[in-house]
């Protein structure tokens, strides 16, 4: 599967809720009004990831089925093995889980936030799902007719 592209994000499930768990308060309000902009470099099993918002860019690097560090949006460093299931990227972290996947003209990226107790009170797995289309003018303007209200 290629995952190559300029991908912008235009819907996400539990996001607040997402950010409340893994990230600082600035973080939440920041991220919850900004719809980022992923570029994906694919080359071979070798991957450049990079996040875009108005606050920050985020590079990342990593290999299918090698351990690589990868940084988060608050900055955290946060080592990960990445590997290739049925088309689906999985990244594993000990803080969370990432499926990446291509379902017709639209990725989508799900990252699950494992159960936990929290002081007395156990927290259920919380999940966030971001849907993006892929940024090419042609396409784009298919889809945005395609989706259009």
């Amino acid at each position: 599967m290629d995952f190559s592209g300029t991908w912008k994000v235009y819907s996400e499930e539990n996001l607040e809720e997402f950010l409340k768990v893994i990230a600082p308060e600035i973080i939440v309000k920041m991220r919850k009004d900004v719809k980022p902009v992923m570029v994906i470099e694919q080359n071979g099993m070798d991957f450049t990831c990079t996040m875009k918002t108005p606050f920050c860019t985020r590079v990342n690097h990593f290999s299918i089925g090698k351990e690589s560090e990868i940084c988060s949006l608050d900055g955290r460093k946060l080592k990960c093995t990445v590997r290739e299931e049925n088309g689906k990227l999985i990244c594993e972290t000990n803080k969370f889980t990432s499926v990446r996947e291509i379902q017709g003209d639209e990725m989508i990226e799900t990252f699950l936030f494992p159960s936990r107790k929290l002081f007395q009170f156990k927290m259920s797995e919380i999940a966030l799902s971001s849907r993006f289309y892929r940024v090419d003018l042609n396409k784009a303007l298919f889809w945005i007719r395609k989706h259009a209200d």
